[in-house]
């Protein structure tokens, strides 16, 4: 899998301040695989989620991102750290290409099935099928997550919880979708609990 050294560079500058500024608290993360395909999946609320996911692993995580994000201020960000451009407003079969292709060569991708950021006042948007689908095509394994609180300086309940990781297997794509769909609301139920 292609290695895209600005990220590590990135990693290494940002983790500490943004360790410092937001102070997460980071459960479970042994429960992400060291190696081997992973599909690192869970609830999406703001913009820096993803950076939850990446502090958390050594791994390199390629995330799936809506292409808006590659024309905007933040541009250089998402494609030095090696996002996916995605475009939302149809079938994107070189986005899903290229997120197959990491999973095929044994890399993490992060995804967040809900599809979109949580803007509203439910508690989980219903979750599209494209984690579970590429997880099945690819044998990985899926790593389900739940992020709650506030992005705040020194916010006091900013959490993200990781689960164990599974495979759909012999599930069906509805099967597998629902059990992913039910650990990320355990999981953030989790983190209310305890923040």
């Amino acid at each position: 899998m292609k290695k895209y050294r600005s990220y590590s560079i990135l990693k290494f500058i940002l983790n500490p301040i943004f360790r410092l500024w937001y102070n997460p608290k980071i459960k479970n993360s042994h429960n992400i695989p060291k190696d081997g395909s992973i599909v690192i999946a869970g609830n999406h609320k703001h913009l820096y989620d993803q950076c939850l996911a990446i502090i958390a692993t050594k791994r390199q995580i390629r995330y799936m991102a809506k292409k808006e994000y590659f024309d905007g201020k933040m541009a250089f960000f998402f494609k030095a750290v090696g996002c996916i451009p995605v475009n939302r407003k149809e079938k994107d079969p070189s986005a899903v290409s290229a997120a197959l292709e990491v999973l095929n060569s044994d890399g993490a991708l992060g995804i967040f099935p809900e599809g979109t950021r949580n803007k509203t006042d439910e508690f989980l948007l219903p979750f599209k099928f494209g984690a579970v689908s590429m997880a099945q095509k690819t044998n990985a394994y899926i790593v389900p997550f739940g992020l709650t609180g506030d992005y705040k300086f020194r916010s006091k309940n900013l959490m993200i919880n990781f689960g164990k990781p599974f495979k759909v297997d012999n599930m069906t794509l509805e099967e597998a979708n629902d059990k992913l769909y039910n650990e990320v609301k355990v999981l953030m139920e989790e983190n209310l609990k305890t923040d």
